[in-house]
């Protein structure tokens, strides 16, 4: 992009035209204009050009101040986009400096500050100040309840997204991550807590090495348990499998000291494990595993060549069972427990309110996934107390997953939505025709005979159930081969994303501020009886401030106020400063916006929010004429009541 922000035949990144060109700079030295350029290119995904831009306002502000920080906020969002996190940082740090009171500010630096490991608490602080700058502005609330989803604060979260959502109902970040929050989603680091200041990078290298650890050690047992069992059961050398058995001891502790000494982060792991159930899970049975295999080595029962199988006798058995199983159960628990978690059912109706929006769309995807594992679990209980119970009447709870299904897809309330997510995965679809076919082919069986086969109801139900359950299993495993292959969602918890602020138009952090024009500066600096309204512990109050310190190009009002405001301002910066025309009176002003103190000025920076203008009533009108008579609007602000 050259340097005058204007352009001919521009292609976007796919190589396509742009729809439509982004309209020139009419003024090369307003300040205003070039900031306008570059949320146009912002909007087009295209940042370089938005940098360029943005930077030409910069340099175009003299004094850095006749933007109010516009053009800092701008560059930081390009920047941000381009990947460049320490830069966007230190252009949205700027525009706070210029505008303190700008929650459009702190809402930037909020937003790059939470890219930026270790510096979570720093992002929280500012987004909890824009949130009490701007209570109205739903992207203030969102960023808080994306800072507490990413720690795991689920109820703040969702509290920060229903806010969110009062205000702008299509909002789609709050909508797809108040679904994530519904589900209880973690993020993929789960181990990490953001607020730590450490680098994420320490600590996944000392989750790394207790992965690798526990894994190799589970695994080495595991085949030693195995060759131990075929030594001593089949030629009969039972003491000689048990020296052998004993002599694998020491490479586990090698395997030990060795990743050991990969992890630095020893004060973090506790807190590691904790905020990680699944890590803490597979670092707490690898000592288990290892009492199991020397208990398995040292009962290791003898056997004959030839005699009756014996290696079931004793309690060998359970401690063999858990050194060779421990894998499988730990998958299976895991899995298990990650679908009956949340509630996907209100998290697919918020995914589906979503059109058009990618990350919904494969959230959707994903939450169905858990949705038939919850169905497979349940077929998977009825099938093994018709088993173990030897009652075939269990098989009568299967017909109730069909229609639960319904239900579910009817509480959906997007039949579009889960239709286009069934075309899209043709092995989640084969995966739900089972979960509905499946329970009433098990009931049918059971009650009908097949030609060939058992007698007995309840194993001719156990034979059905197994069938159904292997052939979800395949269709899973299928599914998760097409993951591995071909890199797109998996159907696990893990490939749930949030949605971020790139999904959809520009935040509010992107906004123009509010400008004051020349007649209402004028008022503003030659004024003598100013009013500074705004609220304490006792309610509403008002008081004369006298006059304006001054106003700053980006239209700043300077006040000095007494130490009641300072402390008010303090508790809520939200006020009001009213002021009348010093010459004929023809009308008079009012500028709200937020007041934070500056000590070493010894005045209140009042950064303007919405500005309000009108005319005083003529002798000839009435009251309650001039009662309704309209105000002329500057920037955000309510219909005069």
């Amino acid at each position: 992009m050259s340097g005058s922000g204007e352009r001919g035949a521009v292609v976007n990144g796919s190589g396509e035209p742009d729809p439509a060109p982004v309209p020139p700079s009419r003024d090369p030295g307003e300040v205003r204009e070039w900031c306008a350029v570059a949320v146009a290119w912002l909007e087009r995904d295209r940042p370089e050009a938005a940098l360029q831009a943005a930077r030409q306002a910069v340099d175009r502000d003299l004094g850095a101040e006749s933007g109010g920080g516009w053009g800092y906020r701008l560059a930081s969002l390009a920047f941000e986009r381009l990947g460049r996190d320490a830069e966007a940082v230190a252009a949205a740090e700027e525009a706070v400096r210029l505008a303190p009171g700008s929650w459009a500010a702190r809402l930037r630096l909020g937003t790059a500050l939470r890219r930026v490991p270790g510096r979570w608490r720093e992002s929280s602080a500012q987004a909890a100040r824009a949130a009490r700058y701007a209570p109205e502005e739903p992207d203030t609330h969102v960023l808080v309840g994306d800072l507490a989803l990413l720690r795991g604060e689920h109820h703040r979260a969702e509290t920060a997204y229903r806010t969110a959502l009062g205000l702008l109902g299509d909002h789609p970040a709050a909508r797809v991550n108040l679904g994530l929050t519904l589900l209880r989603w973690e993020r993929p680091r789960g181990h990490h807590d953001p607020a730590w200041p450490v680098d994420p990078r320490e600590t996944g290298r000392a989750r790394h090495a207790m992965e690798i650890w526990s894994r190799q050690t589970r695994v080495l047992l595991a085949v030693a348990l195995a060759l131990v069992a075929v030594v001593a059961f089949g030629p009969g050398l039972a003491a000689e499998a048990r020296v052998g058995g004993a002599a694998v001891l020491p490479a586990v502790l090698v395997i030990t000291f060795r990743q050991a000494r990969r992890v630095r982060l020893w004060s973090y792991v506790p807190r590691m494990l904790a905020r990680d159930p699944w890590l803490g899970a597979t670092v707490t049975v690898t000592p288990v595993v290892v009492a199991a295999y020397m208990a398995a080595i040292a009962t290791l029962p003898p056997w004959v060549p030839g005699s009756q199988p014996g290696p079931l006798d004793g309690g060998w058995v359970v401690p063999a069972g858990l050194v060779l199983l421990n894998g499988v159960i730990l998958l299976v628990l895991r899995g298990s427990v990650e679908a009956w978690r949340g509630r996907p059912v209100r998290a697919l109706a918020q995914f589906a309110a979503v059109h058009g929006n990618r990350t919904a769309a494969r959230n959707i995807g994903v939450t169905l996934w858990l949705l038939v594992v919850r169905g497979w679990s349940v077929l998977a209980v009825v099938t093994v107390a018709v088993r173990l119970l030897g009652e075939p009447r269990w098989a009568l709870v299967a017909p109730a997953i069909p229609p639960a299904l319904l239900w579910a897809a009817s509480r959906i309330g997007s039949a579009g939505a889960l239709r286009r997510s069934l075309t899209a995965d043709r092995w989640l679809a084969t995966a739900v025709a089972l979960l509905v076919a499946g329970p009433p082919v098990l009931v049918g069986v059971m009650a009908v005979p097949v030609p060939g086969s058992s007698p007995e109801p309840v194993v001719r139900a156990w034979w059905a159930g197994a069938v159904v359950l292997a052939a979800l299993v395949a269709v899973f495993a299928a599914r998760s081969a097409q993951t591995w292959w071909s890199g797109v969602p998996g159907p696990w918890r893990s490939s749930l994303i949030m949605c971020e602020s790139r999904d959809h138009s520009l935040r509010g952090d992107a906004g123009a501020p509010v400008a004051l024009d020349a007649e209402v500066r004028r008022v503003f600096t030659y004024a003598r009886g100013v009013v500074l309204a705004y609220a304490d512990a006792g309610g509403p109050r008002v008081m004369a401030v006298g006059a304006v310190s001054s106003v700053s190009p980006s239209g700043e009002l300077r006040l000095i106020a007494a130490d009641d405001a300072w402390e008010a301002a303090e508790r809520d910066p939200r006020v009001a400063v009213f002021v009348a025309d010093p010459l004929d009176r023809r009308f008079w002003a009012e500028v709200r916006g937020i007041a934070i103190g500056d000590v070493e000025a010894g005045v209140l920076r009042v950064t303007p929010t919405q500005v309000a203008v009108a005319g005083y009533p003529g002798r000839h009108q009435s009251r309650n004429r001039s009662r309704h008579r309209g105000r002329r609007r500057l920037g955000r602000v309510t219909p005069a009541e």
